[in-house]
């Protein structure tokens, strides 16, 4: 590890639009059989309901039907999901790289390289209406798989913020993947606008999710929409009436903020045991955005009883809430005062 200098921002805590609260207490828990971390969920044009998993393996669930069960394994770690326009589960695999999974469950390895730079850690994925395949790839410095797993590489890439992260984009039409974004610090979470105008991209170290520009007058440009957010921000997700979901999957910690501008003392906590370097700590929070980042719900559990939120899969009737290390998975039943601003 080489640390890299930085300046963290001032850490607004929870106050105004993050005032803390407890209305994601009460989540309905729902089997995942033995397995953990339901990472990201997505549904089907049938209403089923699929979360990737810890082990490797993709849980269906049906209508009807409130557990998960296997329905295929990458044999690697899927993370963020997407279903294309052909009925295909799109999946940013960290160890596998971006994955197409046909009905029939047959597996297509559509991109694990960039030019001569390997995929490293595939972490979320988004599908343009063009068809046109965004996702993003954490880390260019510290593999998922090599280094011991997803959230152990990804602690290694916050400690030391050296902006290795970046966003790529497959094109199915000739099988290319290029280069949109470099230079983010723990590239995370991806959303399509659904009109295929932008992306929003969560930067988890930073604090920050941009909007870069995919079309239009300012195609090729990017701006932040939202900063210094009071957590890590992991998955973004688009959901009804112009939302974008946020996971919070731990809230700040104020030893990384401390050390932002300390490399050399950074390295020294990296040696030291790991109970004692930094950890996340158990918060449960989901956010609401509008696309030009302004707060419109925000989902608290300060217990962290359903612990290290990643994101929302919202359907007509719920909030599915998505976690790193979960051994369930979790939803709420939407209502007026689930989906109310924040006071």
């Amino acid at each position: 590890m080489d640390p890299i200098a930085w300046q963290a921002p001032a850490n607004p805590g929870y106050q105004g639009a993050f005032k803390q609260n407890n209305r994601l207490a009460d989540v309905e828990l729902l089997s995942i059989g033995n397995e953990h971390g339901p990472e990201d969920m997505d549904a089907d044009a049938s209403g089923a309901i699929y979360a990737s998993v810890h082990s490797g393996w993709i849980l269906r669930k049906v209508p009807n039907d409130d557990s998960f069960v296997p329905w295929v394994s990458t044999g690697g770690r899927p993370l963020g999901m997407d279903f294309d326009g052909e009925g295909n589960l799109v999946v940013a695999d960290a160890f596998k790289g971006l994955l197409s999974i046909a009905p029939d469950k047959t597996i297509t390895v559509l991109s694990d390289h960039f030019e001569d730079s390997p995929i490293l850690y595939a972490d979320d994925v988004d599908i343009a209406p063009d068809g046109k395949i965004y996702f993003s790839d954490a880390s260019v410095r510290f593999g998922a798989e090599e280094n011991g797993g997803t959230y152990e590489a990804s602690l290694l890439d916050v400690l030391e913020h050296s902006r290795s992260g970046r966003v790529l984009v497959y094109d199915p039409a000739d099988n290319s993947t290029k280069l949109l974004v470099d230079g983010l610090s723990f590239a995370n979470g991806i959303a399509m606008d659904p009109n295929g105008q932008f992306i929003l991209i969560n930067e988890t170290s930073e604090y920050r999710v941009h909007k870069y520009w995919i079309a239009g007058d300012r195609e090729h440009q990017i701006d932040t929409v939202i900063e210094n957010l009071p957590g890590f921000p992991d998955n973004i997700v688009p959901g009804q009436d112009g939302r974008f979901w946020l996971g919070l999957v731990s809230p700040r910690l104020p030893i990384v903020d401390a050390l932002a501008d300390k490399p050399w003392l950074r390295k020294v906590v990296q040696r030291m045991p790991a109970f004692v370097r930094p950890a996340a700590k158990f918060y449960g929070h989901v956010v609401a955005i509008d696309s030009n980042g302004k707060v419109l719900v925000s989902l608290q559990n300060p217990s962290g009883d359903y612990p290290v939120t990643t994101g929302v899969l919202e359907t007509d009737d719920y909030l599915y809430i998505s976690s790193l290390m979960a051994p369930v998975a979790a939803r709420l039943k939407k209502d007026d005062k689930i989906l109310a601003p924040q006071n």
